[in-house]
Parts: structure tokens; C-alpha cells; sequence
């Protein structure tokens, strides 16, 4: 069995919680690089010592270089019913980020309108509407400021790709470690300063109001120095 690239926060017969590891990616892509779901169709073989084809449903996913909470399906039902939470917007995340700067304010919303170029993988804010673009809205709140490293808590309100990190990078303060935005810092190799926190939504079958978090990479250093803040 592969060393596993995540923890689990939660399992039930209807969904796996897992907290990622930052590296992995969340699906199969061009490297042929084990994905998260590979992982935990693995972990669920060996747990519960089924021979054969293994269902696990990607519900979201988070990029490459981000840890955090994922949520996995464990049936097609679960998979079909979150996939409508989602697309629905019944769910709230927290994220949380490390920036070499300051915000100019403690808290705010922001809104760009994204695009992203295919060859390069990367998007770009705009400040006004333009052809081809996706809106995308965040609110923050500094949540700490320890020497040059700000803490910054992120509520994204819409799910664009890489919307968090290029809309802190067009706030002035690119995530720690993210140099595809801006950052000219270097952290963990594969990693950047930005870890899901926390997620709320009504559970897909029980229909009960369920929230998970999940701590960042302490063993980290830039991570350790916020860990009396995170809890």
C-alpha cells in the first residue's frame, strides 16, 4: 500500500473526509502522478478488504499545491446529491493563507471578473467585466500579523479556479509560496501557503447540518509560527 497523502476527518457508508496533504493533485492529469481519489479507493480496498473496483466520487477539488479538506463520495447517490450542493452553492468554506504582505484593510470583499489562459494554466483578474470572463467574489479578514507574515482568512462566495490565489495576488498580497501569482518567497516544494480549513453543508442523506476542519501542515515552519492562532 502507497504511504497515504492525507488524514481522514470523517467516514461514513455515504462520504470520505480527508484532509490533503499539499503535492497531490485531486484528480489524474498529464504526469500520471497518483491522485487523491487513487488514494482513497487504496485506503478503502484495504480497510474494508474489497477485491475488485472501488467507488469514490470526487465531489470538489482543490489544486495541486493547496492542502486541506476534500469531500468524497462514497456511493453515486452521495456523489450525485453533493455535486447539487455544490452547483447550488448550499455549502460554506473557509480558507485560511499565509502573505509576505499586509492587507491595506482588516477585512472586505473582493470581486474580479477572471479569465485564464489555456497554454499557461493561469488566470487573471479584472477589475471590470470582460469577454470571456467568470466572476468571482471572496470575503477576508486578517486573522494575525506575526513579524512579515499576515494570516488571512478567506470565504470564497463563488468556486473559480485558482480564484483565491489570484485575487489575493490583485489585493497585493500573493500567498506564500505561490510564485505562478506573485509570491517571490519560497516555501515546501509543490506547496503554497493555502489550506481548506473548514466546510459546512447538509449532510446528502442524514440531511443534517454537518461542518469539518482540519489543521494546517504544522510540521510546516512557516505554518508552526501561526499555530497558537489556528488552534
Amino acid at each position: 500500500m502507497k504511504s497515504s497523502p492525507f488524514t481522514i476527518v470523517y467516514e461514513d457508508n455515504h462520504l470520505l473526509v480527508v484532509n490533503k496533504k499539499s503535492g497531490i493533485p485531486s484528480q489524474g492529469d498529464l504526469t500520471g502522478d497518483w491522485a487523491i481519489t487513487d488514494y482513497a479507493k487504496e485506503y478503502l480496498r484495504d480497510k474494508y478488504n474489497k477485491p475488485g473496483n472501488i467507488f469514490c466520487g470526487l465531489v470538489h477539488r482543490l489544486d495541486r499545491p493547496v492542502s486541506g479538506l476534500m469531500v468524497l463520495a462514497k456511493t453515486s447517490k452521495a456523489l450525485a446529491r453533493m455535486n447539487e450542493i455544490f452547483r447550488s452553492r448550499q455549502v460554506q468554506k473557509t480558507y485560511l493563507a499565509i502573505s509576505s504582505r499586509k492587507p491595506e484593510n482588516q477585512n472586505g470583499k473582493l470581486v474580479h471578473w477572471l479569465t485564464k489562459n489555456p497554454k499557461t494554466n493561469i488566470s487573471r483578474a479584472h477589475a471590470q467585466e470582460v469577454k470571456n470572463s467568470d466572476r468571482a467574489e471572496l470575503d477576508y479578514q486578517l486573522a494575525a500579523v506575526i513579524g512579515d507574515k499576515s494570516l488571512i482568512e478567506i470565504r470564497p462566495l463563488t468556486g473559480r479556479g485558482h480564484q483565491i490565489r489570484v485575487q489575493l495576488s490583485a489585493m497585493g498580497c500573493p500567498i506564500w509560496g505561490d510564485a505562478k501569482y506573485g509570491s517571490k518567497v519560497q516555501d515546501s516544494p509543490g506547496a503554497i501557503c493555502l489550506h481548506a480549513y473548514r466546510i459546512s453543508f447538509e449532510h446528502p442523506v442524514q440531511k443534517m447540518q454537518v461542518t469539518f476542519t482540519a489543521p494546517p501542515p504544522f510540521e510546516r515552519p512557516v505554518w508552526k509560527l501561526f499555530q497558537g492562532v489556528i488552534g
